[in-house]
């Protein structure tokens, strides 16, 4: 995946919109200011290609982000709290279970999920959600340079066991200092090559 070539393809509210041309897409799921623009614009190298926020809430679309000529990059809006009209949130569960549920060129979801604590009930329904539409599944732990290298093992171990999942199915990462990057370009490249297959 050739992340030099990276622009905003498409924002919308309708999951029955999809950029042209088409392309496969991995999708960006977690909890109100999980850090999911924060990791695209650390992957995709571009400081302000996702907007972020420190208020919960700020992703309300369905944001699609074009790499290359190979693949979208699909931010979805946080589930959980967020600091939004009680009308904005009710759309996004119909908005996100319709993105999710009915898309042939889905090739995977990364759900990122905050690494200094335990997955919570809304992340182990999301990630059970996930598995029983077959959709392959990485999770990112976020916020590595706050936890112990002592205790990661640990933790990944503890979140890989509470969700269900493979331990290699769970890595750690940081946007603030960029550790894991390149292991989670190389799994979302993996998602890709299996879903050209």
């Amino acid at each position: 995946m050739r992340v030099s070539d990276v622009r905003l393809a498409l924002v919308t509210d309708d999951p029955a919109s999809h950029p042209k041309p088409r392309r496969p897409e991995v999708a960006f799921v977690g909890r109100s200011n999980v850090g999911k623009s924060s990791l695209l614009n650390t992957l995709l190298k571009r400081r302000r290609l996702a907007r972020t926020s420190r208020t919960p809430g700020k992703t309300q679309t369905i944001n699609y982000y074009a790499v290359g000529g190979d693949c979208y990059l699909v931010d979805l809006p946080g589930y959980g709290y967020a600091a939004v009209p009680d009308a904005v949130r009710s759309r996004w569960g119909p908005m996100m279970e319709a993105y999710l549920g009915d898309n042939p060129r889905l090739a995977g979801v990364v759900s990122l999920m905050d690494g200094r604590h335990s997955p919570t009930p809304l992340d182990h329904s999301m990630t059970v959600w996930l598995a029983d539409r077959g959709l392959p599944i990485l999770v990112v732990l976020t916020k590595s340079d706050q936890v112990s290298r002592a205790g990661r093992n640990q933790k990944l171990s503890q979140a890989a066991s509470t969700l269900g999942l493979d331990t290699d199915q769970v890595v750690w990462f940081s946007s603030r200092t960029g550790e894991g990057r390149d292991t989670v370009l190389r799994a979302v490249s993996g998602l890709l090559s299996t879903r050209d297959e």
